[in-house]
């Protein structure tokens, strides 16, 4: 009896292949997906023969529950030059199935996949989704651009800003979960991300307000220099008071909208940075349990030099923690920027608060307009009070990004 035939015997013959928590499993392919190369474990879980991987096309894998948007992204994806992480359920070649997380990273002329066994409360999630959206192409007829659609406005209703935010976290739930699982110490790096991942959310809606109460003071400069007009000549202090808050609530949320929440802005894509940090770290990490997983086998299939492809994964964790190392770089260049704008900031509200108060010193010897002028510039207050918070906040959220060290 052959190996292969005494292997056979060890699986069930139905449900799920065999497939250990603390297994890792890769392969390689060319631009089209033409297999070039693979583990031991990849042979083992699909249960084909070494020949009829090697040379063939990926797809000899692909279960027909997995829907098409899914692959459709996949490749999207890897042809506009990123990494990919997804769920996907393959079909093994005695018809077992074995669902994995597999991360995806350009390598070459081709692309290189490391698979985990996907683990974590999220993963029953995404097997529900993925049968509605599979039953929503059958019924309707959607194409794989469609269901593509489909799948990303779901992953919005879920809290993703994109598919790129959710394969991040949901790279960082699994290796959680394996870590639980495998009873490893808890990975400091996953953390320290996560963290700065909440941080820099926090951010974004923090600036999003602060902008908001900038607006909100527009009129309030406005209603000033109505009064100044009516109670003393041209340059008294109440009419430079309104002119300096207005000029400076113009300009602070001109300056917001344009560096922090615009599109375009370095600062706005804060976030994603994080995640992108995050999710190469966590990828690295995955390629590093390959290069484990090739030095602990003890078979290797005809035609594939492990040892090749060992140095093949050493220079892609290589290059992808580079790639990790930049992103932060470029985080802890837009935190600073925004700290320093904030401090700016701060000193301009230091030299109002001083006319302010000269205003209202002012507004006591009004017999007619000062119960207007105070409670105006009691309203001005209350807002370069929330306005001070929110930057302090701004300020905290930054630093605190800045503060991890990778």
């Amino acid at each position: 009896m052959s190996f292969h035939d005494r292997r056979k015997e060890s699986r069930p013959t139905s449900g799920e292949a065999p497939f250990g928590l603390g297994e890792v499993f890769f392969s390689r392919t060319d631009d089209r997906g033409i297999i070039r190369a693979f583990n031991y474990v990849f042979q083992r879980v699909s249960d084909y023969q070494s020949d009829d991987l090697l040379g063939k096309p990926h797809n000899v894998i692909r279960h027909p529950d997995m829907p098409r948007g899914v692959f459709q992204i996949f490749w999207d994806t890897l042809k506009a030059g990123g990494s990919m992480g997804a769920y996907v359920k393959n079909k093994a070649a005695d018809g077992l199935h074995y669902w994995v997380f597999a991360v995806v990273v350009p390598c070459g002329e081709g692309y290189l996949s490391a698979r985990i066994k996907p683990t974590s409360p999220l993963f029953a999630t995404v097997v529900t989704e993925y049968e509605a959206l599979l039953a929503a192409e059958q019924a309707e007829g959607l194409s794989p651009e469609d269901s593509a659609q489909r799948l990303l406005d779901r992953l919005k209703t879920l809290g993703f800003d994109d598919y790129h935010s959710f394969a991040g976290h949901a790279l960082t739930e699994e290796l959680m979960a394996r870590d639980t699982g495998l009873k490893n110490e808890e990975d400091r790096k996953i953390k320290d991300f996560r963290s700065m991942l909440q941080n820099s959310d926090d951010l974004t809606k923090e600036t999003a307000a602060l902008v908001q109460e900038f607006e909100a003071m527009r009129t309030i400069p406005h209603n000033l220099r109505v009064i100044a007009s009516r109670i003393e000549p041209a340059g008294g202090p109440v009419t430079v008071l309104s002119q300096n808050y207005g000029t400076m609530s113009r300009t602070m949320s001109d300056w917001f909208a344009t560096h922090v929440l615009g599109e375009e802005s370095n600062f706005a894509s804060i976030k994603s940075a994080v995640n992108d940090s995050m999710f190469v770290e966590c990828m690295a990490r995955i390629l590093v349990e390959c290069d484990v997983q090739l030095k602990s086998e003890q078979r290797s299939a005809t035609g594939i030099v492990m040892e090749d492809e060992r140095k093949i994964l050493a220079k892609l964790v290589s290059e992808q923690r580079d790639r990790a190392r930049v992103g932060m770089v470029n985080v802890n260049s837009e935190s600073d920027r925004i700290l320093n704008a904030c401090k700016v900031m701060h000193r301009h509200f230091l030299g109002l608060s001083s006319t302010r108060v000269l205003c209202k010193i002012e507004s006591a010897r009004l017999p007619t307009e000062g119960e207007a002028l105070t409670a105006i510039i009691d309203q001005l207050g209350v807002f370069q009070g929330r306005i001070s918070a929110q930057l302090d906040r701004i300020v905290t959220l930054s630093t605190e990004i800045q503060a991890v060290d990778f």
